[in-house]
């Protein structure tokens, strides 16, 4: 027997974006920096007057630290006191052109603020920075291999276990200058 189905339109997306977006102190203007999505379109998501593409919904849910399936259900889940976030669930930013990934692994509403990364260097990779905001500054540890830390006009070898902390608020490059992968944990601090 075919059940028919009573209720044939898309979830209301707005009430929800609103409501995760209010819980976690952001403005539209915030969440549309973290997500990369326009502030009048997340206003327009908002006020139900535009649905979200599955591309938009995924950069949401991202920035907001939520699964899609929690954007697309008006149901209110209780806080959870311990949020796990799978691997496959971290944003990476592929610098495949310079042989470096970095996975983001700090809550996107704290960008711009503070930010932790893990950062893979292959061998001969380079993650090359312009000067961040005045008073910025970069802690960064390697946990693997060997990295070479370039400020300024400064350059020092950062070995596994090494802690080096500089100011970011200048031209700033992290390299691999070794013949195996490199890793490291970079938290960046903005004043």
């Amino acid at each position: 027997m075919n059940k028919i189905l009573t209720n044939n339109a898309p979830p209301e997306v707005g009430a929800t974006l609103q409501r995760l977006r209010l819980a976690r102190g952001l403005t539209l203007e915030d969440l549309s920096r973290i997500a990369g999505v326009s502030k009048s379109m997340l206003s327009q998501i908002e006020r139900e007057k535009a649905n979200p593409t599955i591309a938009i919904t995924w950069r949401l849910a991202n920035a907001l630290g939520v699964q899609i399936g929690e954007l697309l259900t008006s149901e209110v889940r209780p806080t959870e006191l311990i949020r796990l976030v799978d691997a496959h669930e971290i944003p990476t930013l592929p610098g495949a052109h310079a042989g470096y990934s970095l996975r983001i692994l700090g809550p996107m509403d704290l960008a711009g603020k503070y930010e932790w990364y893990e950062l893979t260097l292959a061998p001969g990779g380079a993650l090359a920075s312009q000067a961040h905001d005045p008073g910025t500054g970069e802690h960064l540890t390697v946990i693997t291999g060997t990295v070479e830390l370039e400020v300024g006009l400064e350059k020092k070898k950062v070995r596994h276990g090494a802690t080096a902390r500089y100011p970011a608020d200048q031209d700033h490059v992290i390299r691999n200058t070794g013949k195996t992968e490199a890793k490291a944990l970079l938290v960046v601090v903005h004043r």
